[in-house]
């Protein structure tokens, strides 16, 4: 399959902003005008609020052709250079058989969203057209306090450049639980800890790969309603990324996902696993600091496990910045990424044999 990167937005451009799966915003409005005004004065960008945007969770819910209406207004607006998910939430499958994939094919844009929107980008895949796992409005664009560097500079790249280029592990990171409820507990940001790096196992051999995935519940929902996937070898030599989200599934959940792939024999084609930080704490549950670390790496160790089993040429490397902790850097499904567990780095969108030395 041939891929698009969509352009790149320049600064001044007007963006899009839609609610393709839940209604964060009616919720918490003090939260998404952050995010508005985020994009505004931190990336210089026109956010245009798009019917779906304001609506709640029971209107959303009951009107997925709305949801699908919104996205292809959207992706047909010529004046639209890039598009935003306010939220994820659970249910967007219940979208992808309203979308036109003529519609995103011929107007290929730039998508930012993630968790549930991970089904967006899938369909978006399906169609050759790379889309980001990331930049979501109101979780990580509107975060307590300051914006985190490393957030603002791989936002910066994945909004206004042609790709991320190499992907380094932040300084310090977060999972502390934010209440949305109070207004007020934006004012100053979360508790961040050192960053303890990345972990790499498996295999040394360098690879590259087109990367595929996202949030696993919603990779496993695809594999259980198998309308949506690829086809099998559309995954040779593609990269799976995978990340999970706040419900802090069982490390035995984590791997049945794995299991899942590997019995489906799609998780022997893929040349590398990337995982993102696995959170060790949400608004759902808050156990003890110990119990946290302890819990991420249960996470890491049966992933490593299972890719060993079903694909022991693979390297895996776990704990890297983007999905549901803090800070994040957008990754492009769909574009290319080099994995080198000898020097122990990760490029995306260039390779770095064809970068100068």
């Amino acid at each position: 399959m041939t891929f698009r990167t969509p352009p790149a937005m320049t600064p001044g451009d007007s963006v899009a902003v839609i609610a393709p799966s839940s209604g964060g915003a009616r919720n918490a409005p003090h939260v998404f005008e952050l995010a508005l005004e985020r994009l505004r004065t931190v990336f210089d960008l026109d956010p245009i609020v798009y019917p779906t945007a304001r609506q709640g969770d029971e209107f959303l819910a009951a009107n997925p052709r709305a949801r699908a209406a919104d996205v292809h207004a959207a992706f047909e607006d010529p004046d639209i250079t890039g598009i935003f998910a306010t939220i994820g939430g659970w249910e967007q499958l219940r979208v992808l058989k309203h979308l036109d994939p003529t519609v995103l094919r011929e107007h290929p844009t730039r998508f930012f969203g993630m968790s549930d929107n991970t089904n967006l980008s899938l369909a978006l895949w399906n169609c050759g057209i790379v889309s980001y796992n990331g930049a979501q409005l109101m979780n990580e664009i509107a975060v307590p306090g300051e914006l985190p560097a490393y957030t603002e500079r791989y936002c910066r790249r994945a909004f206004f450049e042609d790709s991320l280029g190499e992907l380094t592990p932040s300084s310090e990171w977060t999972d502390e639980p934010v209440p949305w409820g109070d207004p007020d507990a934006f004012e100053s940001s979360p508790s961040y800890e050192p960053n303890p790096g990345w972990r790499w196992a498996g295999d040394k051999t360098p690879t590259t790969g087109r990367l595929w995935g996202g949030c696993r519940a919603i990779v496993e929902w695809q594999l259980a309603t198998d309308r949506y996937l690829p086809e099998p070898n559309a995954f040779d030599g593609a990269v799976l990324a995978i990340e999970i989200a706040e419900d802090l599934p069982d490390p035995e959940i984590v791997a049945g996902t794995l299991v899942c792939l590997g019995e489906r024999g799609l998780l022997e084609r893929f040349e590398a696993v990337v995982m993102g930080r696995a959170p060790g704490r949400s608004f759902l549950k808050e156990p003890p600091r110990d119990e946290r670390d302890a819990y991420r790496e249960q996470v890491y160790d049966v992933v490593i496990e299972q890719v060993e089993r079903y694909n022991p040429t693979a390297p895996v490397v776990c704990g890297i910045d983007w999905g549901h902790t803090t800070p994040i850097a957008p990754l492009p499904i769909g574009d290319t990424i080099t994995v080198d567990p000898e020097r122990e780095t990760i490029t995306l969108g260039v390779d770095p044999a064809d970068q100068n030395p």
